[in-house]
């Protein structure tokens, strides 16, 4: 617990989230708090009732929350003004080369601990009292007393005072730049490419392709084994020719991997529409008709493929699709069925969008089908915990340059 004196009467006292006593007043500030970038429009989260469900699923992970104790005359008053959220992960964060003898030289996983934070809501009311920077660093504090060697944050890119924060208070540099892909789920089904096969792997199918294939990745998680047993993630995928044998008959990942057909592409659904919901709010009745209109049409006459909206003025839910990659000439083709796939599923499961989060130089940003008007800019800003860490194979992860692509975790999406 950090206690640090405001003014007055008052002090902010920084401590550990209690699901017992803080559930009602840490809901309230999200209320108070608008997410994403400010405007006519604002985007909502419900959590639906369980405040830590963004970092519950992470190896590590912690919650602390901002409060205002003011003490006169004898009497004392608690508010809850703010929270972060934050966890810690081993992530593959370059690659080095294995020369052994009598073997072909392999690129191999380099990994490191790394720490998230995410969440951080300080009330409008209370803005401008430094309690977002004392959050951050009493986080910070945790991840190095629990071995993190860098903190990163994802953050609107518009959200200027989120990236002044960071950048400017809390010393962090600009790092990634992603993009996330965000398409409608219509009320009509997605047609797939008839010379397509889509496979549900196993779960120990679909972690040994992505160890074998995927584990140099930038951001790889090492406990890939733990996201893909999680209950939120609806199965792993796999599109390849229907011609090739491996569509005929499955013998299985090893089989696979040993003779692959030319093009071949992966992915896993991850069901965010168990832990959140999503709302957008501000929106004239004008508006809201126009899209109630559009899904209606769709439902109607679902053979002429309408592009509609889902009742974004109403919670919604999203799937997120991850570890999306591949190989071959073809590779992009097999993407765009999957794609195909994950809308149909995410239809029979009533979700009204699904979302996937690339690298700004990925293929895959023109290969998957996405909506501008719901799609945004990602920042990504990381920071070194300790300047005495050792460089290593990889050096200073701050200073490298980005991969063509990175694995996504949807644990903290």
């Amino acid at each position: 617990m950090v206690v640090a004196e405001i003014g007055g009467d008052a002090v902010v006292v920084i401590r550990e989230y209690n699901p017992k006593t803080d559930i009602e007043s840490v809901e309230q500030v999200e209320r108070n708090c608008e997410v994403g970038p400010s405007g006519e429009y604002s985007l909502h989260a419900d959590l639906l009732g369980d405040p830590v469900c963004r970092v519950r699923n992470s190896p590590k992970y912690l919650m602390l929350v901002a409060e205002i104790v003011v003490t006169k005359g004898g009497n004392e008053t608690r508010e809850i003004v703010g929270m972060i959220r934050g966890c810690i992960k081993t992530v593959t964060c370059g690659r080095r080369i294995n020369r052994k003898t009598n073997f072909t030289p392999e690129p191999q996983p380099v990994f490191t601990k790394l720490a998230y934070i995410l969440g951080l809501r300080v009330s409008p009311s209370h803005r401008r009292m430094k309690i977002g920077l004392k959050l951050v660093c009493r986080m910070e504090d945790w991840f190095r007393d629990n071995g993190a060697e860098y903190s990163y944050i994802a953050t609107d890119a518009a959200n200027k005072p989120s990236v002044n924060l960071f950048t400017g208070k809390c010393g962090y540099s600009n790092f990634r730049n992603p993009s996330v892909l965000v398409h409608p789920v219509f009320a009509h089904r997605l047609r797939i490419d008839k010379q397509v096969a889509i496979i549900k792997l196993s779960l120990s199918d679909a972690e040994t392709i992505y160890r074998q294939r995927f584990s140099t990745t930038e951001f790889f998680p090492r406990d890939i084994d733990s996201v893909l047993k999680n209950n939120l993630n609806l199965g792993t995928f796999l599109a390849l020719p229907k011609d090739c044998p491996h569509a005929r008959s499955w013998g299985g990942s090893e089989l696979f991997l040993s003779d692959p057909p030319e093009s071949w592409a992966i992915m896993s659904v991850w069901n965010c529409n168990d832990v959140f919901k999503l709302e957008v709010k501000g929106a004239s009745w004008l508006k809201k008709g126009f899209v109630k209109t559009t899904r209606l049409l769709d439902q109607v006459f679902p053979f002429l493929n309408l592009p509609s909206l889902p009742k974004i003025f109403n919670p919604f839910g999203l799937h997120l699709l991850y570890g999306l990659g591949g190989e071959g000439q073809f590779y992009l083709k097999f993407a765009n069925a999957l794609f195909s796939y994950a809308h149909n599923l995410a239809k029979k499961e009533k979700c009204g969008v699904v979302a996937t989060e690339v690298s700004s130089e990925d293929p895959l940003k023109l290969a998957i089908p996405h909506w501008k008007v719901l799609s945004f800019a990602d920042l990504w800003c990381i920071k070194r915990l300790d300047e005495d860490y050792s460089d290593g194979y990889v050096g200073d992860w701050r200073k490298s340059q980005p991969d063509l692509s990175f694995f996504l975790d949807p644990r903290e999406f």
